[in-house]
């Protein structure tokens, strides 16, 4: 999906990381890999772009449904989620399924996000309009109904059960929504002056306590770009190759990660494929590659 993104080409993102070997090499870890293939999204040159204040509205939420179902559905069979972007907005719709999962089961999912934004905008705040900086908004239940309420509830995560990583671009009025919800936002000052290690190990606590584990939401624009160039709104100063994978591999010593989904690679801004590999490569680590 590009609908919630201001620059074309990261509808290309998943057939980039599956040209990357990501079935391959989570296969060669253990693992049944099922590829259900793309979910159907509509094209913007075939659709009106709707209001400015939030572009493409009612076909990303129509994506993020079908998205939530099959989510859902994963998770049901004990399988693991992984989903590809594609721009941030598809959040909404595989964070909203499994929320819808383990509500039923009268259980709270947790959420990591990794992004050099915070994605904390809503139709009245965003300077662009633009739907893939306003997921994590949409989940705590502040935003546009069609997203909020997939479902037929809200919020889908608890902000004290959110933390967010890697923080380095976020607008005026976005600063105070996430001053103002309680999430646990860690920005690259913490991550320069404590270190990432101490940083993951309490987020990673944070989002665990009283869930059933938690959802990975990794957009690759937290990389810094002179590692990860293939993205749509690339900021300077990110989170550094050794530091992307110690993250990862964190995450999954935790054994608290339910599911993972890695967006906003985008291939028309990509050199030799080199963010998708990245990608790939923490993927893996999120999974359980090892160097020994």
């Amino acid at each position: 999906m590009d609908l919630g993104a201001g620059r074309r080409g990261v509808d290309m993102g998943p057939s980039a990381l599956r040209l990357a070997g990501l079935n391959e090499k989570l296969a060669a870890l253990g693992y049944q890999v099922e590829d259900l293939g793309n979910v159907l999204v509509d094209q913007p040159e075939s659709v009106p772009a709707g209001p400015s204040e939030a572009r493409y509205l009612p076909q990303i939420a129509h994506t993020c449904q079908r998205l939530a179902d099959l989510v859902e559905k994963a998770a049901e069979t004990n399988r693991v989620p992984v989903v590809l972007g594609g721009d941030h907005s598809i959040a909404v719709g595989t964070v909203s399924g499994l929320a819808q999962y383990y509500r039923k089961r009268n259980r709270k999912l947790g959420l990591i996000w990794i992004d050099a934004h915070a994605d904390m905008n809503t139709p009245a705040s965003s300077p662009s309009g633009n739907v893939h900086g306003m997921p994590l908004a949409c989940l705590l239940g502040n935003g546009p109904r069609e997203l909020t309420h997939i479902g037929g509830f809200a919020p889908k995560v608890d902000a004290a059960s959110v933390a967010l990583i890697g923080l380095r671009s976020i607008d005026e009025v976005e600063r105070q929504n996430v001053r103002g919800t309680g999430v646990h936002a860690f920005t690259m000052r913490d991550i320069d002056e404590r270190g990432l290690l101490s940083v993951m190990a309490e987020a990673i606590a944070d989002v665990s306590k009283n869930t059933a584990g938690f959802h990975l939401s990794f957009d690759m624009d937290s990389v810094d770009p002179r590692e990860a160039p293939g993205v749509g709104t690339p900021v300077r100063g990110g989170i550094t190759y050794r530091e992307a994978h110690l993250a990862m591999e964190l995450i999954c010593d935790s054994g608290n990660m339910t599911s993972l989904e890695i967006v906003e690679v985008n291939p028309v801004l990509d050199e030799a494929n080199r963010t998708a590999l990245l990608a790939v490569e923490l993927a893996t680590s999120a999974l359980g590659k090892r160097i020994l």
